[in-house]
């Protein structure tokens, strides 16, 4: 049937050592991804893990199991953007292995900082707002540890939705290269194009403003 089709191309995938993060982040997404990471790592710790991803985002403790596992398993994990990466996705886009971070040309990233939905006694909205800024100072670090920016302009670029075409994120430092030219006939790898961004006149690449 349609669905045993649909397992069949996943599989097919993963023998490729592809790994798909499409929808929304959750703790089932989470699981089944974390899985086949190890799995892969287990087949071969020195081929790369290509992920692809088109996500909103989602719950961050699931996106933080994913990028844990990611920095965990030797095997180097090469991610690419196509359609959206946002939120969360965002930060596993970023977290690929240093020069091996892709966005297709019409991709978009979104970065911002986590958002909470707190209920409840006074006491206890009080001890999830604190969850919140602690989680929103560690999401910081990780994008600073992995974009390269220092942190105070990494705080300033999360504090609203922050929108970026691929080549905007690559200036940014969340990703490495763009897909600009499909794979030439009779060739089976895509033909990546790097486009350097910009240099300011003090010779450092141009950051978006935080305004």
């Amino acid at each position: 049937g349609r669905g045993e089709r649909a397992y069949d191309i996943y599989s097919r995938l993963l023998r490729e050592r592809i790994v798909c993060v499409m929808g929304p982040i959750d703790d089932s997404l989470a699981s089944l991804v974390i899985a086949q990471l190890l799995f892969l790592q287990s087949e071969s710790n020195k081929k790369p893990i290509h992920m692809y991803i088109n996500s909103p985002g989602g719950s961050v403790t699931s996106g933080l199991a994913i990028y844990d596992t990611m920095q965990y398993v030797l095997t180097p994990v090469c991610t690419w953007c196509v359609g959206q990466a946002a939120s969360m996705g965002s930060l596993l886009l970023a977290a690929g292995a240093p020069g091996m971070r892709h966005a297709l040309p019409n991709a978009r990233i979104m970065v911002h900082q986590p958002s909470g939905g707190a209920r409840g006694q006074a006491t206890d909205i009080a001890i999830q707002a604190e969850e919140i800024l602690q989680l929103k100072r560690q999401i910081n670090g990780l994008y600073a540890k992995h974009t390269g920016q220092p942190l105070p302009v990494i705080e300033a670029a999360m504090e609203r939705d922050r929108y970026l075409s691929p080549v905007e994120a690559q200036e940014f430092g969340l990703l490495d290269q763009v897909l600009v030219h499909p794979p030439p006939r009779g060739e089976d790898e895509p033909r990546l194009v790097q486009k350097e961004p910009p240099s300011s006149p003090s010779g450092s690449p141009q950051v978006p403003s935080a305004s």
